[in-house]
């Protein structure tokens, strides 16, 4: 990546009000990149897409995008193009979950949960790489969990480890084929991390999962967005095909 540069970025899954894409939308800009927020909620992508633009002094933008349907992608990612430049860092934050037992997941749950993670995630990849190739250089992040290792978890069953362990082998996929071409692809892997979708859940639970954890607490989604960042960054260009696990060490590999 020439470091000379700073490219834009595209990050989905960005209109949850305390979520990691969020996160991560703001550190990319704090970082100086041009940044899309992508999401299903328009309004909500805007409206924080322009208090980034003036806290940050970047170009930002809110778009809407469902990125299981090509066509959006490709709307939304063109557009995020033409008015921010040449995509060169992509973040596939976008993701739904259910805690469902596995007997009781039915094929539309299954095919919720799937779809967005790894069809999402494919189709922002194959829509998103063409700018990257165009500038020989390009980074990719894609937003996995530790229920991809440890068989689900909390927020998610089956379908959610599914999904995300097909996130994984997708990444590590890609980062073979593009690495020559200056293109690294890596996976983050979080675990208990303090967002919106704790309250959700039993306090009960969150206590008993918590008191597992090595470190005594949450994760923050500034400590996913900051591993993101890095991974976005021109330091970054030896490591493809990687996993990070950002889970206070309840899971070691």
């Amino acid at each position: 990546m020439d470091v000379t540069e700073i490219p834009a970025a595209i990050v989905t899954g960005a209109t949850t009000a305390r979520g990691i894409g969020r996160a991560i939308a703001v550190r990319l800009a704090e970082n100086g990149h041009p940044v899309a927020l992508l999401g299903r909620n328009p309004a909500a992508a805007h409206d924080y897409a322009t208090k980034i633009a003036d806290k940050y002094g970047v170009p930002a933008l809110g778009l809407r995008c469902d990125v299981t349907d090509p066509a959006s992608v490709d709307e939304a990612v063109g557009e995020a193009s033409a008015r921010l430049g040449l995509i060169g860092v992509l973040v596939n934050n976008a993701g739904t979950t259910d805690p469902s037992r596995f007997l009781d997941i039915g094929a539309a749950t299954w095919g919720s949960v799937v779809d967005v993670s790894v069809v999402g995630t494919f189709n922002m990849m194959r829509r998103a790489l063409p700018d990257m190739l165009s500038r020989n250089s390009g980074r990719i992040v894609n937003i996995t969990s530790v229920s991809a290792q440890n068989g689900g978890g909390v927020f998610g069953g089956a379908h959610y480890a599914a999904a995300k362990s097909s996130v994984a082998g997708l990444t590590r996929a890609v980062s073979r084929e593009f690495a020559h071409e200056g293109v690294t692809v890596n996976a983050v892997a979080p675990g208990l991390i303090d967002t919106d979708i704790r309250g959700e859940v039993d306090p009960a639970l969150i206590a008993e999962v918590v008191s597992g954890i090595p470190v005594g607490r949450m994760g923050t989604a500034e400590e996913v967005a900051a591993v993101v960042a890095f991974l976005c960054g021109s330091e970054a260009g030896y490591i493809t095909g990687a996993t990070i696990d950002i889970n206070g060490g309840l899971y070691l590999r």
